[in-house]
C-alpha cells in the first residue's frame, strides 16, 4: 500500500534536510522566492476580502474569509515559495547544527524583504487597476476598516496575536510536510489557516498586504465616502503605526510561535531527545 504520509519525526526530519537545502541557494533566488509568496499571500487576503466585503454579519464573514485565505499557503508549500513566518521552522534545522546561525538570520531577513516587496506590490497593482472601486468604492472601504482593526492591538496584545498566529501557520506547514499527495496536502494546511483567520490572530505577512492596501486606500476620496471615516480615525492610519505599532509586534510574535514554541518543540522532541537516548543506552552498554 502506497505511503500518503510521514510520521511526525519523519516530518521533522524532512523539514531538517529542506531547511539545509534552503540555505544553499543564492541570495538573489531567496529574494524572488520570498516576492512570489508575497504576492501569493496578497492574492489570497484580496481574494478573501472581495468575496467578504458585502457580508454584514461578522461571523459569515470570517467564515468566508478564512475559506478562500488559505489558498496562499498551499500556493507556497506546493508550487514552492519562501514564507517568512514558515521559515522560522529553519531554526529546526539550525539547532541540529546543519545550519550556522547566520544562515538561518541571512534567509529569514531576505525572505522577510521579499515577502514584504510581493505583498505590498499586489496592494497596489489591485487598487491602480481600480478593483476597489468595487461596490461604488465599498472594497476600497473594507480594506481601510480592516487595516484600522488590526491596528486596534496594542504592542502586547499583537505579540500574543502574532505568537497564536504562527503556532497554527507552522502547525500546518509541518502537516503539509508530512502529506504525501496534493490532496492531502490541501486539507493539511486548510483547516489550520482557516481557524487561524477565523480566530482573528496576526500574520505579519497578510498584514503587508491588509495595512498597506488600507493606506493606499485612505487617499481616495470615494473610498473615504464609502466607509464614512472620521479623522481621527484615519490619522491612525499611517506607515508609521502601521511598522512599529503593528508589524515590529506580530513579527516578535510569529517567531515565538513559529521559531521557539513550535521548532523547539519539535526539535526537542523528535530530534534532539534521539540522539539524548543514543547516547544514554551507549553509556549502559559501556557499564
Amino acid at each position: 500500500m502506497e505511503k500518503r504520509y510521514l510520521k511526525p519525526k519523519e516530518t521533522i526530519e524532512y523539514t531538517i534536510e529542506s531547511g539545509v537545502k534552503k540555505t544553499h541557494r543564492s541570495n538573489s533566488i531567496i529574494l524572488l522566492s520570498a516576492i512570489i509568496a508575497g504576492v501569493f499571500i496578497a492574492m489570497g487576503a484580496l481574494s478573501s476580502n472581495t468575496a467578504a466585503y458585502t457580508i454584514k454579519n461578522s461571523g459569515a464573514a470570517k467564515v468566508v474569509t478564512g475559506a478562500i485565505f488559505p489558498v496562499g499557503l498551499m500556493l507556497i508549500i506546493i508550487v514552492g515559495a519562501d514564507l517568512f513566518t514558515s521559515n522560522c521552522l529553519l531554526l529546526i534545522s539550525t539547532l541540529e547544527k546543519r545550519i550556522k546561525w547566520g544562515s538561518f538570520l541571512k534567509v529569514l531577513g531576505i525572505v522577510y524583504i521579499g515577502n514584504f516587496l510581493g505583498a505590498v506590490l499586489i496592494a497596489i497593482m489591485t487598487i491602480s487597476a481600480g478593483q476597489f472601486d468595487a461596490g461604488n468604492g465599498a472594497l476600497g472601504a473594507y480594506h481601510i476598516h480592516l487595516a484600522l482593526h488590526k491596528l486596534e492591538a496594542s504592542f502586547g496584545q499583537a505579540i500574543i496575536l502574532g505568537t497564536l498566529c504562527n503556532i497554527i501557520v507552522c502547525a500546518a506547514a509541518l502537516a503539509m510536510y508530512s502529506a504525501q499527495d496534493i490532496t492531502s496536502k490541501v486539507w493539511g494546511g486548510f483547516f489550520p489557516i482557516f481557524a487561524f483567520i477565523i480566530a482573528g490572530f496576526q500574520h505579519s505577512i497578510a498584514n503587508m498586504y491588509y495595512i498597506p492596501a488600507g493606506i493606499i486606500a485612505s487617499k481616495n476620496p470615494l473610498y473615504l465616502k464609502a466607509g464614512h471615516f472620521t479623522q481621527s480615525e484615519l490619522a491612525k492610519l499611517t506607515w508609521k503605526h502601521f511598522f512599529i505599532d503593528n508589524l515590529l509586534p506580530v513579527t516578535i510574535g510569529n517567531i515565538i510561535g513559529g521559531a521557539v514554541i513550535i521548532g523547539v518543540s519539535y526539535w526537542y522532541i523528535f530530534a534532539y531527545q534521539k540522539y539524548n537516548t543514543s547516547a544514554k543506552n551507549s553509556k549502559n552498554i559501556a557499564a
